[in-house]
């Protein structure tokens, strides 16, 4: 893992620095961290480097960690984001960028290694996802890095997370089974199934994913959205506390 973390206090720095060297040193697991006292050197430097996780302290002169984590996500949607503060009051803010977790000072190890420990054994399964046949071609495409999928007619267009996009022949009959079967995937319309976390935006006119993807969304299956996008982001973060 490669983590970055910042955060303007010196003290405070080094203490999450310290938390990081005594969780590789008794997992053994290896890791390694950039800090930095300003959202904008971070920000300098994620833009070069690509990080696995961001410990980013909400209030900060400057560019604070909220708006930091608004740049990262428009450029990286992969990263993990977990905030740091002495307050909760922007808790609510913290799902607009699909942060992992929102922990409350003074960190310290029972707060931050279950986090670290979940990202780690993350890293060493093979992912989950679908084969697609492309003519010839099979191609497999990690369910983490599908952000919805459309159909129009008789093609299939996975879309993914960065920006990237499948065309395949068939109908959503053929995907629909292994999709819905997993708690992050769900219908928003007939032409349309979408991974709820790369949802960044949510309302009765629609849905608009971290990719800037505008996607309309069903005026009979809006409630239903609501309530299992809201179930979603609650039992991710349970499962971290836990």
């Amino acid at each position: 893992m490669y983590i970055a973390v910042c955060d303007d206090q010196a003290e405070e720095l080094a203490a999450l620095a310290g938390l990081l060297e005594r969780w590789q040193a008794e997992r053994g697991h290896p890791v390694r961290t950039r800090t930095f006292q300003s959202a904008a050197d971070l920000l300098d430097a994620a833009q070069r480097e690509t990080f696995t996780l961001y410990l980013l302290d909400v209030m900060m002169p400057g560019i604070d960690g909220m708006e930091a984590a608004r740049e990262i996500r428009s450029f990286d949607r992969t990263a993990e984001l977990v905030f740091l503060t002495s307050s909760p009051g922007f808790a609510y803010e913290s799902y607009g960028v699909d942060a992992l977790e929102y922990l409350l000072k003074p960190i310290g190890a029972k707060l931050l290694w279950p986090i670290l420990d979940r990202l780690y054994l993350r890293e060493q399964r093979p992912q989950d996802g679908l084969t697609l046949k492309a003519g010839n071609t099979l191609v497999r495409v990690p369910f983490s890095q599908l952000a919805y999928v459309e159909v129009n007619r008789k093609r299939l267009y996975f879309n993914l997370t960065d920006g990237q996009v499948r065309e395949v022949a068939g109908s959503l009959n053929e995907y629909e089974d292994q999709l819905l079967s997993r708690a992050e995937f769900t219908r928003i319309h007939r032409s349309y199934i979408v991974n709820m976390l790369q949802i960044e935006e949510l309302s009765p006119a629609g849905v608009r994913t971290f990719s800037g993807k505008d996607l309309p969304v069903s005026r009979l299956l809006f409630p239903q959205l609501q309530k299992d996008y809201m179930a979603l982001l609650f039992s991710d973060r349970e499962e971290v506390d836990g």
